[in-house]
């Protein structure tokens, strides 16, 4: 079993994969082709995706069952003792700059007993 999604991608590519898979849902192909297919039409994906993603999952024998490639994704597969994880960006800390600095007015009032 072979998954294609693409995300942005032109919609010359999306017929083009309708050839050989079926399109489940928009941007969602789903199809059994050979191995030696499979590689062809994803070489086609990454060459026409232009500024689009894509993501190529399919059956193979390992501990997981499957496998899978990525193209100008923001996540990427790690490989694990074995096991493919996908790694996720860290979020970037919110800047510091918008706090006020210094005490509050209830922290200076406990602080110094003024009312």
């Amino acid at each position: 079993m072979t998954v294609i999604v693409l995300t942005n991608c032109p919609a010359g590519l999306r017929g083009f994969l309708t050839r050989w898979l079926l399109e489940i849902s928009a941007g969602v192909f789903l199809g059994s082709p050979s191995a030696r297919v499979r590689d062809a039409l994803w070489e086609e994906v990454k060459e026409y995706a232009a500024v689009g993603r894509a993501l190529l999952a399919y059956t193979t024998n390992n501990e997981q069952g499957f496998t899978f490639r990525t193209h100008e994704h923001v996540w990427r597969p790690v490989d694990h003792e074995g096991l493919t994880l996908i790694q996720r960006p860290k979020k970037a800390a919110p800047p510091m700059s918008n706090r006020p600095s210094g005490w509050s007015k209830a922290a200076k009032r406990r602080r110094f007993g003024s009312k």
